[in-house]
């Protein structure tokens, strides 16, 4: 398929035949008919984008914050690795579109294949021949709608939401700043709902739009009389309401907004605008009251109800943005409100970079700009090859899933290695992700078809760095190929997929590694520790200064990402299982009571088979100034401390001896060189599987002593 990219380098706009996006459950596959252009948001990405890389960072002071703070703590490459995966990606452009459904995947119940339907969303519905859609930012259109209108859905909702926040009712008045497409179809439907509506701009070109289409009346904001002119509409009052759609930088529009809108009135502010008011003379005299539209309306930037298609009863949250895009919908087709004018422009998806242009560049007035798209062009699922040498290798590499760890401390290192290994096939949900990897990393194709990894006879080696609830079922079928697999911990979510993983794994007849990525045992300031180890049972410490990830973050779900225990506190116990040469026996844990039930801050403590004990404490409940990770190790009056992976100090006899990394180093380089070599020579697993069986299980346990209070023997 094809979609429109952006390199967030350079600005080009680029057309990239891309796979197929993949269907997972409660997902809609569409092939569109149009997409609009949101002129505003996108030209201002896009306008970003072709600034000097001084002018991106001007233009985004808080992500060079973040640079800073991970120059401060991982160093050079790694910061140099994470900012140009930011830049040299192809990013996604469009978030509205119409077309009609070729699949739908599990628990979707009200489309069905052949439904005409309008789509929303950033990163779904992309300016693309395909795109996929969760079910609650989808909605089902009549099968005779105009698919160019329904196209505006995205926008409507926007425009609907502002519309409710100002809570107004029949008969009153309301003044929409900025006449631009959302503030257009911002009038449209306050003067549909029985509003008397009027609008401001700066263009004379909108204001009389406006004044001819949508508008009792509108003026240009520079008006000398403006004042006036709302007095005498409004008997005197002023307008009972405001809704700034306009985007600007200036503190003009909410003051604006103060004068012209009546005592005790509302503002709501819809567009990307300072609300940084002057109190007088306005806003503290008149009462004013201040309120923010959220995008769509209710179900935004909830994980639970956008992705995983929980609804909100409609008896509580009556308009939700789901039935927001349907009522706009409903709005369209019954002709109560006319787009015809609003569409200024139409190109085709080749065409996508005039378009862009002509919006940076304003060389001409326009307002609504859709792309239509080839419907008759046959479609189908395929292998996007790529333009790198094939070669077989002893090792031949596929990766499901590329994402942020993937691109910056395993693929890199994997070149670092390119003896004998070669980069074969790559799969990712996202087609423009997997199209930039295969291309920045030497791989020879992308795809959306497990099939094409787990069927390939060249293929020999599969990476799986999915999120953690698919990292069973990816294990599996890797081992039932016969495949190396080397997956990101944690090697699954229940105890029931690691029963399966672990049968299937003894059962199999193939003589292949099975690796779970415990970077930790293989960093060089550990690996010095643990040669002065003297072999008996030893203590060990292991102080973790987690920081707060918020309940609503994809790792911190069950389901998804199974919590923070299990997603990562499996690496420590890791470590001191791989310090103490023994598996652990017993686990006891206790947490501090956390109403939302996110046991983040956790004591953890654990004996092992030949007698060692550690305590892991995992505290999410402290400052981010402080370093991560504090290790300490007791064994035979020597105590090794490493202190986030940066300095190693060694307490015997005398001066304590230390040992500085140039960098922090958490051992992902020689992780994978060592992986990649155990595969090229044979061998038995490079991490024993039952310790990675035992460290899954000693994981599974913290959980269950937390629920139980109890010691949980292994």
């Amino acid at each position: 398929m094809e979609q429109i990219t952006q390199k967030l380098i350079s600005g080009e706009i680029v057309i990239q035949e891309l796979p197929w996006p993949i269907v997972g459950p409660g997902m809609v596959l569409v092939r569109n008919h149009y997409s609009l252009i949101s002129a505003g948001t996108e030209g201002s990405t896009v306008k970003t984008a072709r600034k000097s890389l001084i002018g991106k960072a001007k233009e985004r002071p808080q992500q060079v914050k973040q640079v800073i703070n991970t120059f401060k703590q991982q160093g050079p490459i790694q910061t140099y690795r994470a900012v140009m995966k930011k830049l040299d990606a192809y990013s996604p452009l469009g978030y509205s579109s119409a077309g009609q459904v070729i699949e739908v995947g599990a628990e979707i119940a009200d489309i069905k294949v052949g439904d005409m339907v309008a789509c929303a969303g950033a990163g779904y519905a992309n300016h693309a021949e395909i795109v996929c859609i969760p079910g609650n930012l989808c909605v089902k259109l009549e099968d005779e709608a105009d698919l160019k209108k329904a196209s505006y859905n995205t926008l409507g909702a926007i425009a609907l939401q502002g519309i409710r926040q100002a809570d107004l009712r029949l008969g009153e008045s309301c003044l929409v700043i900025g006449l631009g497409l959302l503030g257009q179809l911002t009038c449209l439907m306050l003067r549909a709902s029985g509003i008397k509506t009027f609008g401001l701009d700066i263009n004379e070109n909108t204001v009389d739009t406006a004044k001819k289409h949508c508008c009792d009346d509108a003026w240009l904001s520079k008006l000398p009389s403006l004042s006036l002119n709302v007095e005498n509409q409004t008997n005197g009052l002023g307008v009972d309401a405001v809704i700034i759609t306009a985007g600007s930088s200036s503190l003009e529009p909410i003051n604006c907004a103060g004068e012209l809108v009546r005592k005790k009135g509302r503002v709501v502010v819809v567009g990307a605008v300072p609300t940084g008011f002057d109190r007088d003379p306005y806003w503290y005299k008149k009462e004013l009251e201040l309120r923010m539209s959220c995008s769509y309306g209710p179900g935004r930037y909830d994980s639970e109800y956008e992705e995983k298609g929980m609804d909100y009863p409609p008896a509580y949250v009556r308009w939700t943005e789901k039935r927001n895009m349907q009522a706009f919908q409903e709005l369209v087709y019954s002709g109560k409100i006319n787009l015809d004018y609003l569409t200024t422009h139409e190109f085709s998806l080749e065409d996508a970079s005039k378009a862009y242009n002509m919006i940076v560049s304003h060389s001409e007035p326009f307002l609504g700009i859709v792309l239509k798209y080839d419907i008759q062009k046959p479609i189908k699922r395929q292998k996007i090859e790529i333009k790198n040498a094939a070669k077989e290798a002893k090792v031949n590499v596929a990766f499901v899933g590329a994402g942020s760890y993937a691109q910056q401390n395993l693929l890199p290192n994997i070149q670092l290695n390119k003896s004998d290994v070669s980069c074969v096939g790559i799969m990712s949900n996202s087609g423009t992700t997997s199209k930039r990897v295969a291309e920045k990393f030497g791989f020879q194709f992308c795809t959306s078809e497990s099939s094409e990894i787990f069927d390939n006879k060249t293929i020999n080696t599969v990476f799986v760095t999915t999120r953690h609830d698919s990292h069973a079922q990816y294990v599996r079928q890797a081992i039932t190929a016969g495949k190396h697999v080397f997956v990101e911990k944690p090697l699954c979510l229940t105890i029931e997929d690691l029963d399966g993983i672990q049968q299937l794994y003894n059962d199999s007849k193939h003589n292949r590694q099975l690796m779970v990525g415990f970077n930790r045992r293989f960093a060089p300031l550990t690996v010095e520790l643990k040669k002065h180890l003297d072999g008996g049972p030893i203590s060990m410490l292991y102080r973790v200064n987690a920081g707060k990830i918020p309940k609503d973050h994809w790792i911190q779900d069950p389901k998804t990402g199974g919590g923070r225990i299990i997603g990562e506190v499996c690496h420590f116990i890791d470590l001191m299982t791989w310090f103490c040469n023994s598996v652990p026996k017993q686990v006891h844990a206790v947490a501090i009571p956390d109403p939302s039930g996110l046991n983040d801050t956790v004591c953890i403590n654990l004996q092992f088979a030949n007698g060692s004990i550690g305590t892991i404490n995992y505290f999410a409940n402290g400052s981010k100034e402080m370093p991560k990770e504090y290790i300490e190790v007791y064994s035979g009056g020597i105590v090794g401390t490493i202190h986030d992976f940066k300095m190693m100090e060694l307490y015997s006899k005398g001066k304590p001896n230390r040992k500085k990394g140039f960098v922090q180093d958490k051992g992902q380089k020689d992780m994978v060189h060592a992986f990649l070599e155990r595969i090229k020579e044979g061998g038995l697993p490079l991490i024993p599987v039952e310790e990675i069986f035992s460290v899954m299980r000693a994981t599974f346990a913290v959980k269950e002593s937390l629920s139980t209070r109890q010691a949980i023997v292994l």
